[in-house]
């Protein structure tokens, strides 16, 4: 089990991978990196979830086969929130020996917080529902560009790596193998056929094309590097102190979940008790759902030509962002500590931010000086908290958050020097993403 934590969180893109690894990176901030049984209690309820929202988003939403899942995007604000003084996770709760993961003092430790993110998920949620089922999706796709979307979505993964990093140094051996793996089968192999053994009504006995390392390269790049830890675990080539370095990468540290986990768990609303509501939480969540409705836009639009679909009309847009939102709501009441949003690796975003004119002197400024703030600021402030002081503890707190969420600083400058420094409409991309929303 620890050597998924280990192998999981270099591959960050979204996928189904994704949902292991959000409450994976969630868990420290939360008071659980030593109690991995609730940890698998989180992973189960989002992929519960996500089941339900990727039925509501085929069948109500926005029609296409495209899958609904946590998103990375709600992790920057949730990381953000929970690092908040208020927040921290007591000393007793970083050593593994003062663990007792059935004590009701620890419950009600970690409860607490994934509460919080409960409620401000619930209410960030209404947010959307209200602009995706209203149409005042449309309205705001007007005044956002290629050059907000370019560093908004850019900055989603960036303030995980330092968790990524963390993680991978567990042991550095596995985890270049694991990247060595899926970057093997995803961008060298995947046009390589396997021949699978068919059984059809026509033809009774025959071999068919199968695109194995196409479909599945992060799951083969994890089995593969999972049975190599185990190899070296029953050899005890990997070290057995547990203060050694490389004995996170051992497969039998936390062998005693497969005993204690339940075989069948069905999550319910509310397990985790009623979820609380504070404003830093809602503002920072919020901004993350705005991120979260600009990259899924995108991925309506990709989805639809990769299946053959014609661009999907606005009403469809507005009526698959709305069930999204409902989607976040499904979410904050399970208490998956995270939200839901469209996946599709995010080609659609990127295909249509390629439109605007890096050529332009003039929006290589502001690409880059969104960026450079979204990094530097949030870095700063993280460090400085003490100067953000203004005597309003709730705003303090609410000012704290966002500005230790690099995806909304960056997108909140790119929207301001886009909409405010001279530029063409065609030099802005605004030519071609309007006609992108004209053919919608």
């Amino acid at each position: 089990m620890v050597s998924l934590h280990l192998l999981g969180d270099p591959a960050l893109p979204h996928g189904p991978r994704g949902l292991v690894a959000v409450p994976l990176i969630l868990a420290k901030d939360l008071c659980l990196q030593h109690d991995p049984l609730t940890q698998s209690y989180l992973i189960s309820t989002i992929f519960f979830v996500s089941g339900i929202c990727t039925l509501l988003q085929v069948f109500l939403g926005i029609r296409l086969p495209i899958l609904q899942g946590g998103t990375f995007a709600f992790l920057g604000p949730s990381l953000a929130m929970l690092s908040l003084p208020t927040w921290k996770c007591p000393a007793w709760t970083l050593n593994a020996s003062q663990v007792n993961a059935s004590s009701p003092e620890f419950t009600e430790e970690w409860q607490k917080r994934i509460r919080e993110l409960q409620g401000a998920v619930l209410v960030a949620s209404c947010v959307q529902m209200l602009v995706g089922f209203s149409g005042l999706i449309g309205f705001l796709m007007r005044f956002i560009g290629p050059l907000t979307i370019a560093p908004t979505i850019s900055l989603m993964a960036l303030p995980l790596f330092d968790s990524a990093g963390d993680n991978a140094g567990i042991h550095w051996g596995i985890a270049a193998t694991t990247i060595f793996l899926i970057v093997l089968f995803s961008q060298y192999l995947k046009n390589i056929a396997v021949p699978v053994p068919v059984y059809g009504r026509e033809k009774k006995s025959h071999t068919s094309k199968f695109y194995l390392f196409q479909i599945f390269p992060v799951l083969l790049g994890l089995c593969i590097s999972w049975l190599l830890c185990f190899v070296l675990t029953v050899t005890d080539a990997l070290p057995s102190a547990p203060t050694a370095y490389g004995y996170l990468a051992r497969t039998d540290t936390k062998g005693s979940v497969l005993s204690q986990a339940p075989w069948f768990r069905f999550p319910y609303p509310g397990q985790w008790g009623l979820p609380t509501v504070s404003l830093a939480g809602v503002f920072g969540i919020i901004a993350a759902v705005i991120s979260s409705m600009v990259e899924s836009i995108g991925d309506y639009h990709a989805c639809a030509r990769l299946v053959g679909a014609p661009p999907p009309p606005k009403h469809a847009i507005n009526r698959g962002i709305g069930i999204e939102g409902l989607g976040c709501l499904l979410a904050g009441a399970w208490g998956t500590g995270n939200g839901t949003t469209s996946y599709s690796q995010n080609v659609g975003a990127l295909g249509i931010t390629r439109y605007v004119d890096l050529n332009s002197s003039r929006n290589l400024f502001i690409f880059g000086f969104s960026i450079f703030c979204g990094l530097a600021i949030p870095n700063w402030v993280n460090k400085n908290p003490e100067r953000l002081h203004t005597g309003i503890l709730q705003l303090d707190q609410v000012i704290q958050v966002l500005l230790t969420t690099g995806m909304f600083v960056g997108g909140f400058l790119g929207f301001l020097l886009d909409n405010t420094i001279p530029g063409s409409l065609e030099e802005r991309g605004l030519l071609a993403w309007n006609q992108v929303q004209e053919e919608s």
